[in-house]
Order: C-alpha cells, then sequence, then structure tokens
C-alpha cells in the first residue's frame, strides 16, 4: 500500500499569479475555461470550434504539454441565484434546492516540462526525490514559453465562443487539494494507492484510458448527431466525445492530454518504424492493423503541410463512495466508447495508480511512449469536449436548463447591451401551448425586480398574477359604456394652462390627428397648425380641460380663430374637425369614452403593474382604436416620465388588435419612442403570419432583439424565414418536446438572445403553476377562492391544501 501525504510532499513549490512552479520542474499556466452550452452549437460551430483550437494550438514551441481537464461533480442545487422574498420566490426557492445535477469545471494547463525529452520511464513517482535546485523565476526559456502561450490564449478569446481565463494561487491551491483529498467535503485525507484500489476517503476511484491508436476506430470528426434529438427530418449535433462528458451522470473527470512533437523526428521514426512491420507482417493480424494505421498517419503527414504530428492520451477517472458501483459506471463509459468506435484500456494494479497521480497537472508530462497514441493535432482536438451545462447570467429572468430542470439566469434586458441593441421581445405559439403561461413568468420576475409592467390584454391572463400585489397593480377593465379614466388633455388645477410644454402639445397633436383618423399621412402643416390651436385653447382656458372642452372652445370661435392664429384653411378644416369630433362628445356615440373632467392616470401613477383588460371591446374598431389612443397618452405622461425607471409594455392577444386600421402604426410608434425610454415592447402572437408582411411588420421585427418561441406542430419555417434563423436555430425549434406528465412536468422553448440561442424549460412550482393559469375549472377555482377571502396567497394556498 501506498499513501500520499499532500502536506509532507506538496507538488507546487512556488505559485506567481496563475504561473505555477512544480516539484518537478515544470512550468505551468494555468487557465479556467468557459465554454459554450450544451444544445447550443451548430455542426458548423463545432468545426470552428475545432479550427480555432488548432490555430491555436500549432504555433507553440516543440515540447510543449496541453492538458486539457474537464472535471465532472454531482452536487445538490443550492439556490444562490434565486431571490427569496416575495410568495412565488420563497415557492420556487423551496422546490429546487437540492435538486441533483452534475457541476462541470473545464481547465487548461499549458505546461513547460522540465525535461523536454518526454521519455518519462513507465512508473515515476513524483513525489520521491524533490529536486532541490529548480528554478522559480521567469528565465529566458520560461519567458519564452509564456509569449507562445499568451499568443495562443489570446487567439482562443478572440474567437468569441471559448473565454480563458486565468486561475488565480487560491484556484490552483484548492484544485490540488480537492484533487488530492478525492474530492470529499467537510475532512482532509490521505491517498490510498492499493494494486487492487484508490481509496481516498470515502471516495473508490477507477480509471478507463485512450492509450494506442489501435483504440481508435476507423474515424473521428468533430461532431456527430445527437441521437436523443435527431428525428427524420432534421440532424441536431453534438460534440464527438460529448457522450463521455455530461452525457454520463457521474462523478468523473475527462483528461486530454497533448504532447506537441517535433514533424520531422516523427515522420523519420514512422518511416522506420513502417519498414520493421513490413518485415514482421506475416507474424500476425495485428502487425498488419497497425503497419495500416502508421501508413495512415504517414501519408497525411506528407498530404497536408498545416498538419502537426502530436503524441496523445486521454483517459477517465471515475469515483464512487461504494466500491461495487465502479463497475456499473465503468460499463456507461465502455457503451460511450463503443458508439463512437473506440477501445478503451483498462489499467489496473500499478498503471492504475500511475494514471491517477499523472493525471494532475503538473505531473501530466510523467505520462510514457507506452501510455499515449501518435496522431495528427487535428485528429486529437476532435477528442476536445467543447460545451458545458447551461450558464446563468448575474441578472435576469429564471429559466430552467434542458438536462435537470435546475433553474438558470438569463439576462434577456441585457443593460450593458452586449448582445442585443434592443430589448423588445416576442413569443409565438398556437393556441394551448402555454404563451400567457411563459408572458407570466417573464412579467412576473420583471415586475420583482422593479421594473414597471403595463400590459394591454383582450384576454384577461394576467388578474390572478397582479391580485399577488395587491398595493401596486391595478386593472383597468373595459365595461360598456364607461370611460378607462383617461383624460389626454387634463393639466391639474395648479397649473396655468401656459404651462403646457412643447412636447405635450406634440403627443396631444398626434393624438388629434389619430383620433381625425386622416387616410392621408398628416402634413406637417396640418401638425402645426393643430398645435397652435392647442396653445391658444390653453392660453385661453383655465380649467376642466377635457376633449369635450376642447371642442366647445374650438366651435365657439370657428368664424375667427383661423384668423386669429393666422392658419390658412387648407391646413386645418374646422368643419371636418368638428364634425369628426362631434362622435366623441355631448350626445356622440362614442362620447362616453371622454366622458371624464379630471384625469384618473393618477390611479396608475404610483403602481407598477398596470393591466388594461380590453376583451370586452376587442371585435369593434372604433372603440379599440381609441382606447389603444387613449392607452398611449396616459403612458408617455405616466410611465415614460422618469426615464431611468425599467418599464415593459406588451400586448397580448395581438393578432385581435391587428385586424383594423392604424393598430399596427400605433404600435411601431412605441417601437420607436421606446428607444428613448429605458424600456421594452413584447408582443404575444399565435403565429409569425398573423403580422402583415410590410415595412411596418419588417420594422417590428427588426427591432425585437429576443425571441421565444414554444413548441407549434405546424412546423417553423416562417419563423425562421421572417426572423432569418439559423439552420441550427431551425433544428433546436424542431427538437422542443413537453412533458406535461409525470412528477416534473414541464415546457420546453426556443430562446434566442441576440445571435445566442438555445432550448429551455419552464417547471415551476405548483405556488407558481396556480397564480399562472388563466383558464379551466382549477383557474375558476382559485378565483372563486379568492373572491371569499380577497386574498391570492391566501386563496392558492387553500386551493393547492384541497387538491392534495
Amino acid at each position: 500500500m501506498k499513501k500520499i501525504n499532500l502536506s509532507a510532499y506538496h507538488p507546487i513549490v512556488d505559485i506567481q499569479g496563475h504561473f505555477v512552479f512544480a516539484n518537478n520542474g515544470n512550468v505551468i499556466l494555468c487557465y479556467k475555461t468557459i465554454l459554450p452550452e450544451v444544445y447550443s452549437l451548430s455542426e458548423k460551430d463545432f468545426e470552428e470550434l475545432h479550427g480555432t483550437w488548432f490555430q491555436a494550438f500549432k504555433s507553440l514551441p516543440t515540447a510543449t504539454v496541453v492538458h486539457k481537464q474537464d472535471i465532472y461533480q454531482k452536487a445538490n442545487y443550492k439556490g444562490t441565484i434565486l431571490l427569496n422574498q416575495s410568495f412565488l420566490q420563497k415557492a420556487t426557492n423551496d422546490y429546487f434546492k437540492g435538486r441533483e445535477y452534475l457541476q462541470h469545471h473545464c481547465y487548461l494547463f499549458f505546461i513547460l516540462p522540465h525535461n523536454k525529452a518526454l521519455n518519462a520511464s513507465k512508473y515515476t513517482n513524483p513525489f520521491r526525490d524533490v529536486e532541490k535546485s529548480i528554478h522559480t523565476e521567469l528565465d529566458h526559456n520560461v519567458q519564452a514559453f509564456i509569449s507562445s502561450v499568451n499568443d495562443a490564449v489570446s487567439f482562443v478569446n478572440n474567437s468569441r465562443k471559448v473565454s480563458l481565463l486565468q486561475l488565480n494561487e487560491n484556484e490552483i491551491l484548492f484544485l490540488t487539494s480537492t484533487y488530492f483529498n478525492g474530492f470529499n467535503k467537510d475532512f482532509d485525507t490521505d491517498v490510498l494507492l492499493n494494486s487492487s484500489d484508490i481509496a481516498i476517503g470515502d471516495h473508490h476511484f477507477d480509471v478507463m484510458a485512450v492509450n494506442s491508436e489501435l483504440c481508435f476506430g476507423d474515424s473521428v470528426q468533430s461532431s456527430k448527431p445527437n441521437d436523443k434529438f435527431t428525428s427524420n427530418d432534421f440532424i441536431f449535433h453534438q460534440g464527438f466525445i460529448d457522450g463521455l462528458g455530461l452525457g454520463i451522470n457521474e462523478n468523473h473527470i475527462v483528461n486530454q492530454i497533448l504532447y506537441l512533437d517535433d514533424k520531422h523526428k516523427w515522420r523519420k521514426l514512422l518511416e522506420r518504424k513502417i519498414e520493421e512491420l513490413k518485415k514482421s507482417i506475416n507474424f500476425g493480424t495485428q502487425n498488419r492493423v497497425v503497419l495500416k494505421k502508421i501508413e495512415h498517419i504517414l501519408g497525411q503527414i506528407n498530404e497536408d503541410e498545416t498538419s502537426q504530428i502530436i503524441r496523445g492520451h486521454l483517459n477517465i477517472i471515475f469515483w464512487s463512495r461504494e466500491a461495487r458501483e465502479l463497475e456499473t459506471i465503468a460499463s456507461n463509459i465502455k457503451a460511450e466508447f463503443k458508439e463512437l468506435d473506440i477501445i478503451p484500456y483498462y489499467p489496473k494494479g500499478e498503471e492504475r495508480k500511475h494514471y491517477f497521480v499523472n493525471s494532475y497537472f503538473c505531473y501530466s508530462s510523467n505520462f510514457s511512449n507506452e501510455d499515449v497514441y501518435v496522431t495528427d493535432l487535428k485528429h486529437a482536438l476532435c477528442m476536445y469536449i467543447n460545451n458545458t451545462n447551461y450558464q446563468s447570467d448575474k441578472t435576469g429572468v429564471i429559466f430552467n436548463d434542458r438536462q435537470h430542470n435546475i433553474p438558470v439566469l438569463k439576462d434577456v434586458w441585457d443593460e450593458q447591451k452586449k448582445r442585443i441593441k434592443a430589448r423588445n421581445f416576442a413569443i409565438f405559439a398556437p393556441t394551448g401551448e402555454g404563451k400567457s403561461f411563459l408572458a407570466n413568468n417573464i412579467l412576473r420576475q420583471y415586475f420583482e425586480s422593479g421594473t414597471r409592467i403595463v400590459i394591454i390584454d383582450l384576454g384577461g391572463s394576467y388578474a390572478k398574477f397582479a391580485k399577488l400585489y395587491p398595493n401596486d397593480h391595478v386593472i383597468l377593465r373595459y365595461e360598456h359604456g364607461k370611460n378607462l379614466g383617461i383624460n389626454p388633455f387634463y393639466v391639474p388645477e395648479s397649473a396655468n394652462g401656459t404651462d403646457v410644454d412643447p412636447e405635450r402639445l406634440e403627443d396631444l397633436a398626434v393624438f388629434l390627428l389619430e383620433l381625425l383618423a386622416s387616410k392621408k399621412e398628416a402634413s406637417k402643416s396640418q401638425s402645426v397648425a393643430l398645435k397652435k390651436v392647442l396653445h391658444y385653447y390653453y392660453q385661453q382656458t383655465n380649467s376642466s380641460h377635457s376633449l369635450a372642452s376642447l371642442y366647445k372652445f374650438v366651435e365657439a370661435q370657428k368664424n375667427s380663430l383661423l384668423n386669429t392664429l393666422n392658419i390658412h384653411e387648407r391646413h386645418l378644416n374646422l368643419n371636418d374637425f368638428l364634425h369628426i369630433l362631434s362622435e366623441y362628445v355631448g350626445n356622440g356615440l362614442y362620447s362616453f369614452l371622454f366622458n371624464v373632467n379630471k384625469d384618473q392616470t393618477y390611479r396608475i401613477e404610483d403602481k407598477r403593474l398596470i393591466v388594461f383588460e380590453l376583451d370586452e371591446v376587442k371585435d369593434n374598431k372604433e372603440i379599440l382604436s381609441v382606447m389603444l389612443k387613449l392607452i398611449k397618452s396616459a403612458i408617455q405622461r405616466t410611465i415614460w416620465q422618469n426615464k431611468a425607471e425599467k418599464g415593459i409594455i406588451l400586448f397580448d392577444e395581438f393578432a385581435k388588435q391587428l385586424k383594423f386600421d392604424n393598430v399596427l402604426e400605433s404600435v411601431e410608434y412605441y417601437y420607436q419612442a421606446i428607444r428613448k425610454q429605458n424600456g421594452a415592447i413584447g408582443i404575444i402572437l399565435q403565429s409569425i403570419n398573423q403580422l402583415p408582411n410590410n415595412a411596418t411588420s419588417a420594422s417590428i421585427l427588426e427591432n425585437t432583439q429576443v425571441i421565444y418561441s414554444l413548441y407549434n406542430e405546424k412546423g417553423y419555417e416562417e419563423l425562421q424565414n421572417r426572423l432569418n434563423l439559423s439552420s441550427h436555430d431551425l433544428n433546436q425549434l424542431k427538437s422542443i418536446r413537453n412533458n406535461l406528465t409525470g412528477e416534473r412536468k414541464y415546457t420546453e422553448m426556443f430562446i434566442k438572445i441576440g445571435k445566442e440561442s438555445n432550448i429551455f424549460r419552464l417547471e415551476v412550482p405548483p405556488e407558481v403553476y396556480a397564480a399562472y393559469l388563466t383558464d379551466g375549472v382549477e383557474n375558476e377555482a382559485i378565483m372563486k377562492l379568492y373572491e371569499e377571502h380577497q386574498d391570492m396567497e391566501k386563496a392558492i394556498n387553500q386551493f393547492l391544501r384541497h387538491r392534495h
């Protein structure tokens, strides 16, 4: 039995920044590797990443060792990114906390070996004979090595898909102690290396490796079809050995070690080897197989000037609390290798100990020629794992990953505008697929983070969620014959009419022009004429400002008004003006819409969640059109007053609103105006085809850079065409699968933020599910309980108790 005591034989002599000076004379530059999210990469992306690594490594000095280490550990979700204050936040935190998932950390080490010959003996004990004269200074050779590595790191970082971040001293020491402490937590222990077992604390370890050209099948490539998501009409890609990464849901480490050698030296060695094998070709089929492989490698070297010969070593170290479980894990790993047509080597005894110890980054130069395969750098880089778990942003909206359904924070606002220049969003999904449910989830989290929300709703989908915040919301529901209490012309009694600023006059002129519904675009002269009339009206009228008041004012002075204000009749026809507006004042058909003197927008000024429910008016073109104009005027004077405050305006059931003229143009106005505000516009559609294919729609889509799409059995081709989605975006859309049965119900959705896209899930706790329900028997039961208690939180809790 061998026991390793790290305190007696520490592998590190000195650390300077991210430079490590090892006790064997090696100098190592240490990096944390930030990889793209799993499922986010296309076949082309995998090829580009493969090319990036090749370009970065090909110019590194001969004898450099590059060690990529991917550590996968089972962990329990801690919920550190989740807020835990409101009713729904606490429910979410409690629901997900403790859920098991596979944690992934990726590291990249560039090693300048003390022994550049790279001819280590078969078994090297790195914990003995510590050299006393090893340099810990950055001499000329080390400086040249660092310069080459810096160039390689800069090249990788400029690819924008992968980031290499320097490790600091604490991270390096933690990684070292964690490795030799066998990933045990809460106690320190020793490494016990028996011939039959590697035991460290509570964990038992085993190893499997690819250490010879004979391990490989006919070919490797940068990616392969993902069988789980690929179907008859599309191919979903994954990295070539991704199945050995996140695909193995066990504690394990994937070590990929590359020894960069002299191409010309290896060409001569291979030629000599071929000569020897030709002489012994008749002494067994194995020699014939090896000869064929070596001739192929030499052929590649001679044909491709860019080829670079390397020696490579790949191993998987895996561990478990129970020694008997190692056999099951080994079977899973062997099955993955079989899928790749690779036959792994299973070391035992002394060899296994040697593999474990030398897979620590300070000692990865210790593998001997018997532990490595010889190949081209391009071939070896196909064995790189190029993706990781879903990554949470610092702030954002909670969705769930596609692996374990654990919460992921996605920044769909992008304050710094790193991914998107316009934060407007659109949700696409057929009826019944959960559009409003998703919208509730997004808006509720924005609201709880301090964003002001305005919802223009034709379906009554947000009342329940709003009622969870009794002091912060207001629901303005249209009822026939009643107004919404919005008076665009209102000026507080304390203010003087002459104080109405030019911007307000501009907004009112636009409002009147829209109300007058001129078929042709309003001319500049018309607009100027109206502003003159409005300005004069406020000068002459000190109180009770309203549309009716303005109408009476113009009617009383119609014979002299144009002359007084020096307006030509062709710029403003007062007869037309009075005739059209008569429908909205006095006994006019729609006078009730404006039948208010005081403006009641004070009701919404202090509210952060404002819902306009226009369900009753959705089929009346005239009233809906006026309502949208009134709402627009209210938004301008309340929500957009404070430009520092985040705000979102959502148009739900947008297709119903689009049935009428001017609605699209009205919404486009919001898109243009929102640029000046700290805000976003959201629209919800069953299909992108509901958006007319014209210049106005194109402008709206161009300014919509966050896309959500739920499952659509009719396909996604139109979505791809109108939004210029990539072929991988389409493959992602086609891979959407919902699970609405069993313990963990979830829906999947496609989310695209700027150029980044992936599939996310939405799984919520029962309390959140109840809050987002928009129809059905369960929804009615909750609303009945709310009517009884006038407390939505109490109603939801009581409903859930009764259900169980």
